[in-house]
């Protein structure tokens, strides 16, 4: 399990103790078309059990409102994020029933194409573009994520999947953990016409301590990260700037920032660099939960859209380690869905009579 966003503080910064962590549901590519899915919950399951465990340190939250609860009582604020979307195994189903055990962001893709999404390497040349972009249920999918207030992470995809969601999301997005390409010419990191974009989103981008993604090399230092920050905020504005150390999914963080009990020294170069108290309280959590609010925010005006019932196209996911039931053309599997609604309605007029 990965932290995925390191460490928030609700503003104002020097007064508030509340911290906000999202766990990160992650599970590696080579899950894809097998067991991703049940990897995916047994770690859900393990961020409700943790929190469960240590009700005196972390409190689960799924809202804005709950992480300013935790905050109240001097909590960590845990919540959910899944990242990578071979995790839902192409079904918006899983997807919402994710949704329902806590999951609030979710990473389109990580290091690998899904049958409705590239993925970042793409733009490397070292893997092959199969959608360009999003496919018609990658565009689907956003739409749901919308209608579900989920956050959508455009962390780890191509710079044509940026510009698609940017385009057609109704909520603000986020970069959970990305930093800027200007400052490293990686291509996990966002360029600068992208940081517009996200400005006019009102969306955010959480910069990422990996030193690769820092330094463009294997090291990397505290003031390597401020960089980062600095040019967000000259390009962008401070509004779009979060912190987004992806501690424990990364082999090297710059020096002085080893673990989350150094940013506040991240905090103090900012200041030393001439950032405001009020500009540093919107990257250490302000501006996420911003974000977060406006997502709910959408999800309420669309209370009335129905979910998404159209699947992926079979051809899309067919392989050895998936059936074709559920599909309307698989007459076996209509027939079991047939049955299983009759059962239910039978069940539920012997519960009323």
């Amino acid at each position: 399990m990965k932290i995925i966003i390191s460490v928030y503080q609700a503003a104002p910064w020097c007064q508030r103790k509340g911290l906000q962590k999202f766990w990160s549901a992650y599970v590696p590519c080579d899950t894809q078309y097998k067991d991703a899915v049940r990897q995916t919950l047994e770690q859900i399951d393990v961020v409700h059990r943790m929190c469960e465990k240590y009700p005196e340190t972390f409190m689960f939250a799924s809202s804005s409102k709950e992480i300013m609860d935790a905050f109240a009582m001097n909590k960590t604020a845990s919540l959910i994020g899944v990242e990578g979307g071979h995790s839902i195994d192409s079904s918006l189903g899983t997807l919402r029933t994710m949704y329902h055990l806590g999951v609030r962001y979710l990473t389109l893709t990580h290091s690998c194409n899904t049958p409705w999404a590239d993925n970042w390497l793409v733009d490397t040349g070292s893997e092959p573009s199969e959608h360009n972009g999003l496919s018609p249920f990658g565009k689907q999918l956003i739409l749901e994520m919308n209608r579900l207030g989920m956050l959508i992470d455009l962390a780890h995809v191509p710079v044509t999947v940026m510009n698609q969601v940017l385009g057609m999301s109704q909520a603000p997005v986020i970069f959970s953990h990305s930093s800027a390409y200007s400052v490293c010419p990686h291509k996990r990191n966002v360029p600068d016409e992208v940081l517009l974009k996200v400005r006019e989103k009102k969306g955010v981008v959480m910069v990422n301590f990996y030193n690769d993604y820092v330094t463009c090399s294997k090291t990397a230092n505290l003031s390597d990260v401020a960089d980062h920050f600095d040019h967000i905020k000259k390009v962008a504005g401070v509004d779009i700037i979060g912190f987004g150390g992806d501690y424990d999914g990364v082999t090297r963080v710059p020096e002085g920032l080893e673990d989350v009990s150094k940013v506040p020294d991240l905090v103090a170069e900012l200041l030393r660099r001439g950032w405001t108290d009020e500009e540093v309280k919107k990257a250490l959590g302000d501006n996420l939960l911003r974000v977060f609010t406006e997502v709910e925010r959408v999800r309420d005006s669309l209370k009335g859209s129905k979910p998404d019932d159209v699947p992926i196209p079979y051809a899309d996911v067919q392989n050895p380690c998936r059936t074709s039931y559920g599909y309307p053309d698989n007459a076996g599997a209509v027939h079991s869905v047939s049955a299983l609604t009759l059962l239910l309605t039978l069940a539920l007029q012997v519960l009323v009579y």
